[in-house]
């Protein structure tokens, strides 16, 4: 009974906030944000290159390694590749080869790059080396985790066939270096970054309205594709086909992998082996969307509700105003135990303690984004793995990065007799201001609402389509 009076006064604290701050975030009203030109785009990207390259002798030092080899041929790049190239590298050129110092000296410059198809490469590289004397040296070699394994096992081979033992022997294993960098989110990227989620939030709300959808007529293919236009329309491009699904559907709208159907001849599939999941007054809706520009990847997962013909928004179910009400709550909750140093498995550990204690069923499963749409950094929880996620789990959560906040929270919804499960999915970054982790652009904390379109309209698009 205790768990049920505390659970109750967290929603009530929730509700009190969704009448001051949160609401906010629930009211915006998001614009469109035009790119800049490619050139002003090269100029920005560079610029927050360079800054994130400044930091790498104090990471070396950090992690007590004095220098960091990279190599890679031209369409088998190294992942690290991606967070150092400049705007105007398409790939690796040739052999392409990097090396960083963390203390260089007599003058030395601390950071080296070769682009070159012969052994002058070897013969310069080892050249530095032997100036500069490093006691180790640090390569992306992990054989669990992306973004510290990236070095080719043929690069290896050829990099310890053209430096021999002398310099092999200081070869060491250090994850934290290719982790910590690509993670890092330099200040100056903020502003961009917020525009790119205003204008991810933007394409949602044009999409779960009535300017798209007409229920009865619309499928939800026909607003991922919808989706999908109007990003190529803005000039951005996205990491991932965007997804919309029917939560109150009992055929697995949120489950695009399972077609129903039993093959044992291995196939690719098509959109002709889905369902059509055709769009009705009432339905709960849901996105997973996200845009991608400047070198940044959005990730966002929001909801809307369909309204019966002539239904007043007040008057949407209270069953399924309190499941977007948990989905919040489990924000409130993972943010608040995401402690920076903490590996994800403990926090997780630490999310799914205060869950059980208020009575909340669902599932965390948070990541790094930015760089990446899934980028460098620790996980807290996967959908398959919620008491502990092996190797990224155990990585430490750091600062300076971006968050995706991913989650979802059960309730039962009586109108529709089954529990469905609540997505949401909001950024974060981390503010040394309030030493928390802040909205990049808000957080819903109200149901976006498709209205009943006229006779004529419903229509005229019934034509259309």
């Amino acid at each position: 009974m205790w768990c049920r009076i505390r659970y109750a006064l967290a929603l009530g604290c929730l509700a009190l906030l969704q009448g001051s701050n949160a609401s906010a975030d629930a009211t915006k009203s998001p614009q469109y944000q035009a790119l800049p030109s490619l050139r002003e785009q090269a100029s920005l990207l560079d610029g927050w290159t360079a800054e994130r390259k400044a930091l790498i002798p104090g990471i070396l030092s950090k992690y007590n390694v004095d220098a960091w080899l990279m190599s890679q041929r031209e369409y088998a790049e190294d992942t690290v590749f991606w967070a150092l190239k400049s705007f105007t590298q398409f790939s690796a050129r040739r052999r392409t080869t990097q090396l960083f110092l963390a203390n260089a000296t007599n003058g030395a410059p601390s950071a080296y790059s070769w682009i070159d198809n012969t052994p002058l490469v070897w013969s310069e590289l080892k050249a530095v080396l032997q100036d500069q004397q490093p006691r180790s040296i640090a390569l992306n070699t992990h054989s669990e985790l992306a973004f510290s394994g990236g070095l080719h096992a043929g690069e290896l081979n050829a990099i310890e066939a053209a430096l021999g033992l002398e310099w092999t022997d200081k070869f060491v294993l250090e994850p934290m270096i290719a982790v910590e960098l690509v993670a890092t989110m330099v200040d100056s990227r903020l502003d961009w970054y917020r525009k790119m989620m205003e204008t991810a939030w933007a394409i949602i709300d044009e999409a779960f309205s009535s300017r798209v959808i007409h229920p009865g007529v619309t499928t939800a293919q026909d607003v991922e594709w919808w989706m999908r236009d109007k990003i190529q329309a803005l000039n951005y491009t996205t990491w991932f086909q965007p997804s919309v699904s029917i939560l109150t559907e009992n055929d697995c709208s949120m489950c695009p992998s399972s077609t129903g159907q039993e093959s044992t001849v291995p196939r690719l599939l098509t959109e002709a082996d889905f369902p059509a999941h055709l769009i009705q007054y009432g339905d709960i809706l849901h996105c997973d969307f996200g845009v991608t520009a400047l070198g940044l990847n959005t990730d966002t997962q929001h909801l809307a509700y369909v309204l019966q013909p002539g239904q007043p928004e007040t008057e949407i179910p209270d069953s399924v105003l309190t499941g977007l009400q948990k989905a919040n709550r489990l924000q409130d909750i993972t943010r608040h135990h995401m402690k920076i140093g903490m590996t994800g498995n403990e926090i997780l550990k630490n999310i799914r303690a205060q869950m059980k204690d208020e009575e909340i069923q669902g599932k965390i499963y948070c990541h790094a984004t930015g760089e990446f749409g899934h980028s460098a950094g620790t996980v807290i929880g996967m959908t398959n793995l919620q008491d502990e996620v092996p190797f990224l789990g155990d990585l430490p959560l750091l600062k300076n990065t971006y968050y995706s906040i991913e989650l979802y929270a059960e309730h039962y919804v009586p109108e529709k007799n089954m529990t469905v499960l609540f997505p949401q999915e909001e950024d974060v970054y981390w503010s040394e201001k309030s030493q928390s982790w802040e909205w990049v652009y808000g957080r819903q904390s109200q149901y976006l609402f498709v209205h009943s379109a006229s006779k004529d309209q419903h229509m005229a698009a019934e034509i259309e389509l």
